[in-house]
């Protein structure tokens, strides 16, 4: 495994990545925004760690090992970067429409997964969505989807 990690650190998300990557590429770039997510109130909750390995787990397949490595690859790629650019551009390149709406509604799992919406949570959603072009309609519905998810009741 350590030298898979090797592998992907290698591979980075920045311009002339091997193509043959790109699933590792795609779910590089996800787990770095939604760490984005969990950070940007300054405090990074269990309940948003869960939300983040049960998003991954949902959209990529992967096995804990596997989520744990990425996370880790993740964290390492969003102490680096100087913006979430990268990520964006790669995102844009090459997710659907379905996925960029899914990977924002997962980022909304992560902000509210705390039980306390931060306004830079938001903000930092907000940046994301337009970057990738989810129509804001979108960004809303997804929105209050997570937090009907959360209210008493619901299941």
């Amino acid at each position: 495994m350590l030298r898979r990690i090797k592998d992907i650190l290698t591979m980075r998300i920045g311009p002339g990545a091997d193509p043959e990557r790109i699933a590792e590429r795609r779910q590089l770039a996800a787990a770095a925004l939604l760490i984005a997510v969990a950070r940007a109130d300054y405090v990074l909750d269990p309940r948003e760690e869960a939300a983040m390995h049960a998003a991954l787990a949902r959209t990529f397949a992967l096995s804990q090992q596997d989520i744990d490595e990425l996370m880790a690859l993740a964290e390492q790629e969003q102490n680096e970067a100087s913006s979430d650019h990268p990520f964006t551009r790669l995102i844009n390149e090459e997710f659907s429409d379905a996925a960029k709406s899914e990977l924002i509604a997962d980022m909304w799992r992560v902000a509210h997964a705390d039980g306390n919406l931060h306004k830079y949570e938001e903000h930092l959603i907000r940046k994301i969505a337009v970057l990738i072009y989810v129509p804001h309609s979108e960004f809303i519905r997804t929105k209050l989807q997570a937090a009907a998810a959360l209210a008493p009741g619901a299941a």
